[in-house]
This record gives C-alpha cells, structure tokens and sequence, in this order.
C-alpha cells in the first residue's frame, strides 16, 4: 500500500489557523482562571504567568472550609428540576399551539413574547412577600417554580416554531395507524423535535444555573443557596479572595461542560431520528 499525502489548500489552512486563534481567544479567560486557582495566596499579585509553586490545596480549602458543596447540590437541583419542568409543560403546550388553530392563537404567542420583556428584578418584592406568606422562603421548590416560570415563555417560543415546521401529514399518517394525540406526540413529533427541545434545554439549563438575583432574595441561608450566591461569599468590604473564587468558579463550570460534551451527541443525533423511511 502506498502512502497518500493529503495537501490542504491555503484556503483551508488558512481557516484552520483562524478556528484556532479564535478558540485560543475564547479558551484564554478560562486558563488565566484555573492558574489563578492554583496559586497561592502569597503571589496572587505577581506578574508571573505561571506560579512558582501549584497550590492544588485550594480546591480542597474551598470544599471544606465553605458552603461549596452545598451550594452546588442545590444548584445542580435548580437547574435539573426547572428545566425538567418548563419542558414538561412547555412541549404540550408548544404541540397544541403549533397544531390546533383556536381563537387567540396569535394574542397568545404575543403575550408569551412579551413575558420575555419583564426582568425578575422587577417582580421580586411580590415573590418575596408571596413565599413568605407560603413559608417557602429558603426553599430548593422556590428556587425551581420561580425558574422554571421565567424561562417557560422561551421553551414555549421555541419549541412552537419548531414543531410548527414539521409536516403535519406524518401525525395524520400516525393517526391512520392507531396513534392517538399523546402518542403522536411522544413517537412521532418529539424525535423530529429534538433539536429544538435539545436547544430549549440548554437556554433554560444556562438560565437557572448563571441565576443569581432570585437565589439571593429568596435564599438566605448559606446552605440553600445556589452556587452562584455561595461564590459570593469569597467577596468580602475590603478584600477579595482571588485564589478560592474562582477554584469554586472552576468547579462551576464543570457540570456546564459536562452537559454540553453529552448534549452535542444528542443534537447530532435528533437531527436524524425520526425520520421516514
């Protein structure tokens, strides 16, 4: 067998070059903030790129001595619980209104559009007074319904406009078959679908996990905070401390890039399930 060489044009290495100067660009932040992790507290203000001396005991440090741990359970619950929830009620939601042409069809798409306007800044002397009246103050269920409502507008949003593209004599060509509504959506709609729930998953995902207004007014115990709020604490009035927050913001990070590397084969693989043979 002969060896092939394969030659790339200039054109392409010329793209290559740019696709690694632009990941290069965006993966910097990220490096400066694991090598400020590892540094110790004596050279947190030298010049140098890299310590002298790895302190990996400041992950251990963060863990131990502070609420981290807590805080990540109860973001990672936050994040989980209310997108399975806007989901849930988002993808029926988003079905009827893609299929089903009732009166105020379109007033309600304007009024879902809408609810995207309204900051939760704006409506949390009302949620705080509403929770404390419920005895749901310092509650992981706050956290989740408060969530889960902000983002439902945008799953909703999304997800009709996606549905609303599939053709519909598939579901008519189900029915024949025997399928009902529930199982039409289920077996035939929700796997052409799944781009779009893939990409309502993640914007609601990101949403709640970066969230940091809502957990800090209504969470004010440490220990059921979300993690965003729990970083906070490494802020003080005269001092920040550099080297813990952002070991705490590296572990942050981790179950963002956790869900993307296991969503990215879910997109590439809704992209042909489904499909009609």
């Amino acid at each position: 067998m002969t060896n092939r060489r394969i030659r790339l044009s200039p054109r392409t290495l010329l793209l290559a070059a740019t696709a690694w100067l632009l990941a290069a660009v965006f993966l910097l932040p990220y490096l400066e903030m694991v090598v400020t992790a590892l540094r110790p507290a004596d050279e947190l203000r030298d010049a140098t790129y890299l310590p002298r001396q790895f302190a990996w005991s400041n992950f251990v440090k963060v863990w131990r001595d502070s609420t981290l741990g807590a805080n990540l359970r109860v973001s990672l619950l936050v994040a989980g619980g209310s997108t399975l929830l806007a989901l849930l009620v988002a993808l029926p939601a988003a079905y009827h209104t893609a299929r089903i042409r009732y009166r105020g069809r379109r007033l309600f798409l304007l009024l879902v559009l809408v609810t995207q306007m309204f900051q939760p800044t704006s409506l949390l002397v009302g949620l705080y007074r509403e929770f404390y009246q419920l005895d749901m103050l310092n509650s992981v269920w706050t956290l989740i319904l408060c969530n889960a409502a902000f983002n439902l507008a945008f799953a909703v949003w999304i997800l009709t406009a996606y549905i609303g593209s599939i053709p519909a004599e598939l579901e008519e060509a189900a029915m024949i078959d025997g399928l009902g509504r529930i199982g039409v959506l289920r077996r035939v709609v929700l796997p052409l679908a799944m781009p779009g729930v893939v990409t309502a998953l993640i914007f609601t995902f990101i949403a709640a996990w970066n969230e940091f207004v809502m957990g800090l007014t209504l969470s004010t115990a440490p220990q059921s905070q979300p993690l965003t709020v729990g970083l906070n604490s490494f802020i003080g009035d005269y001092t920040v401390q550099w080297n813990y927050l952002f070991a705490g913001s590296v572990v942050a990070i981790l179950p963002v890039v956790v869900l993307f590397a296991l969503i990215e084969r879910q997109v590439v693989s809704g992209l042909t399930a489904g499909s009609v043979k």
